[in-house]
């Protein structure tokens, strides 16, 4: 593939590089609300636990998502080194420089995204 003269793959690779940095900094911060919850009754009581536990299980959710995240801003910058970035991973075609701005990390242009969907 061809270098992308309408978008400014420095200026990307730079937010992708610091999105990343944030969001690895989020899931090092946040990972004691993904600890296992005591069950102790003694020290709270049931609905207690239960809201524990629900707090729990979107703590790990949050975390999943974070992690798909940071997948997906590494598959970019490796689409970058490669010369492949910008340009759709199912048809080959551009994807819009508005859309790369919006998110850097998109693999594929609107219409196959929508056609995924």
């Amino acid at each position: 593939m061809t270098d992308r003269t309408d978008i400014n793959i420095d200026a990307l690779r730079q937010l992708l590089l610091a999105r990343r940095a944030d969001l690895e900094a989020h899931s090092k911060g946040s990972a004691e609300s993904r600890d296992a919850v005591e069950l102790d009754q003694t020290r709270q009581g049931r609905l207690s636990r239960q809201d524990a536990l629900m707090q729990q299980e979107m703590a790990k959710e949050t975390e999943r998502r974070r992690q798909l995240d940071i997948q997906r801003i590494g598959a970019a910058l490796g689409r970058m080194e490669c010369g492949d970035y910008g340009y759709c991973a199912r048809c080959d075609e551009p994807i819009a420089a508005k859309r790369l701005e919006l998110d850097p990390a998109l693999a594929t242009c609107i219409n196959c995204a929508e056609k995924g969907s």
